[in-house]
């Protein structure tokens, strides 16, 4: 009871001499001037003068507090400091969780209230140039270490403002390191070497979190060091192990409704790029038909993600996404485009455990849609096969 108490002391001082930091800051504002001295300057001269009976452990711990809160991500910091956190997902102000080693636990991490979350959101998106207010109450956006950021705020969300980061390492395993993470087998990894060298395009299939952006990086390993890559994104997440690449990465409308940059308008431009291989982050839109164009007209050995639940749903959804595009173009033609420019469909499982493996690699031969694709396998779309 007393640490806790304690606790509550320093978050009530910390808060209270933030305030007073936020009013000097402002009477400067208004005189015309700045406040003297550097932030964490201040802030130590500050505990000093208003928490100087208190231990020396005490006041640094306070300095640490209030400086966390008035520039850093607040109760997040140490979350994020930890490299084995891969996700935090932030529920309200009360409900903290992160996925660790694949498996998600509830954090002891909370936020003081709604207006500390929404303060520490606003932080994050601050130095990347966005906003989220009630006409704009939802953001997805890239950090500058590579991680992605999501917030949503009421009055969509209900229970408060909501934010999940999703953390890509420095080092991403490569493909003998997924092998022993047990993703891929001997032969499989063989298999995919063979299909990427020789130029083949594939389609890399799963859910979220199955390991679709980890397993694309690994693979790049195997395109040839002279070929020139250009990679197209929503948020810029790929990290391919080669040094010619040209990374593209889409933009939202502003305020004013103009200025958005889509994903079919970065992979048009990137055919004038002289690519040698087309990456796409993720296929989700129109711009399939775009990819299905490209694959048929010269562009081979391309690699993208999807999100599906086998191969045949994968092709099926390719499909269905390049009807989006409205042309009028009949079904059949599609399918078409579909079987003569997918080569392989890389099915992607993530396990209970937090484990992610690869349970199939499809061949898409000269059947004609993915409903015969399914039967040619001889099986429903929901049934496994592993090769």
């Amino acid at each position: 009871m007393a640490v806790a108490g304690r606790r509550r002391h320093l978050e009530q001082l910390a808060s209270a001499l933030r305030l007073r930091l936020v009013e000097a800051r402002r009477e400067a504002a208004a005189a015309g001037g700045a406040a003297g001295g550097d932030l964490p300057d201040r802030i130590r001269a500050l505990v000093e003068e208003e928490a100087a009976l208190l231990g020396d452990a005490d006041r640094e711990a306070l300095v640490a507090r209030v400086l966390r809160d008035t520039v850093g991500l607040g109760p997040l910091e140490d979350l994020l400091a930890d490299p084995t956190v891969e996700e935090v997902m932030v529920n309200g102000p009360d409900q903290v969780y992160i996925e660790r080693g694949g498996t998600i636990e509830v954090s002891a991490v909370a936020f003081a209230d709604e207006e500390e979350l929404r303060n520490t959101i606003e932080r994050i998106l601050a130095p990347l140039g966005r906003r989220i207010d009630e006409l704009s109450p939802m953001v997805d956006a890239r950090l500058g270490d590579g991680s992605r950021v999501n917030a949503v705020i009421p009055p969509l969300a209900i229970d408060g403002p909501a934010l999940s980061i999703r953390r890509f390492g420095a080092s991403r395993p490569g493909p003998s390191e997924l092998v022993e993470l047990g993703t891929l087998s001997e032969r499989q990894l063989a298999e995919l070497e063979e299909a990427v060298g020789a130029r083949r395009s594939i389609l890399i299939s799963g859910g979220t979190g199955s390991g679709k952006t980890t397993l694309l990086n690994a693979l790049s390993g195997f395109i040839a060091p002279g070929e020139r890559l250009v990679t197209i994104e929503d948020a810029a997440e790929l990290r391919l192990q080669r040094c010619h690449v040209v990374r593209l990465e889409s933009r939202p409308a502003g305020i004013e409704g103009r200025g958005e940059v889509t994903i079919r308008d970065l992979l048009r431009n990137a055919l004038r790029m002289r690519p040698d291989r087309i990456v796409i982050g993720e296929v989700r839109g129109a711009e399939a038909l775009d990819l299905l164009t490209a694959l048929n007209t010269g562009h081979s050995g391309a690699l993208s993600t999807v999100h599906a639940n086998s191969p045949a749903d994968a092709l099926a959804r390719l499909e269905t996404l390049a009807l989006m595009a409205g042309l009028g173009l009949p079904h059949e033609a599609i399918a078409t485009q579909v079987r003569r420019g997918i080569d392989l469909v890389v099915q992607l499982e993530r396990r209970p455990d937090g484990s992610r493996r690869v349970t199939e690699i499809a061949e898409v031969g000269a059947g004609a849609s993915a409903a015969d694709f399914c039967r040619a396998t001889g099986r429903e779309k929901s049934d496994p096969v592993t090769r």
